[in-house]
């Protein structure tokens, strides 16, 4: 078995010792590697300018939108307590609502696992007016919301 070649090696990576060779070529090796660092960083600094520019057009839309909200509010003072109101009512018939849709899914989950009938039929009885509930709820909630302190971290 002694004849066969060895498969291990052994390889030196310490500094001392080294060649004139071997430190030219590391010293080569350091500048190809401050060269991609320096790419690296400026390709890091253009991220953040994009997503700067990215954070500016989002928020300039949500400071219209809330500035949209804020002009039909004050247009609309009555609608928008009714609203308020709307919004208070529903959110506690969609707990209950929910609550009875999670009911049914626990206690038929092997059936939705064991049929695709079944669970196609589960989503399409809630399913949509799940949906459209989520909708209705949500327009109440903005048309109704209060209005935003100044200062509050919406606006800045």
């Amino acid at each position: 078995m002694s004849n066969l070649p060895s498969y291990t090696t052994q390889i030196d990576i310490s500094a001392v010792g080294s060649t004139a060779a071997e430190a030219a070529q590391f010293s080569g090796d350091a500048g190809e590697t401050n060269r991609l660092l320096r790419d690296m960083v400026a390709l890091q600094h253009k991220s953040c300018e994009l997503l700067g520019e990215l954070l500016n057009q989002v928020s300039q839309q949500q400071r219209q939108r809330t500035a949209e909200l804020k002009a039909w509010r004050d247009a609309n003072p009555e609608l928008a307590v009714s609203c308020r109101q709307a919004a208070e009512s529903l959110a506690k018939v969609h707990t209950e609502f929910l609550a009875s849709v999670a009911r049914e899914a626990f206690e038929n989950a092997e059936d939705y696992v064991d049929s695709e009938y079944a669970l196609g039929e589960f989503i399409d009885r809630y399913g949509p007016r799940l949906a459209h509930f989520n909708g209705v709820l949500q327009l109440f909630g903005q048309l109704g919301a209060p209005p935003q302190q100044p200062g509050s971290a919406a606006e800045q």
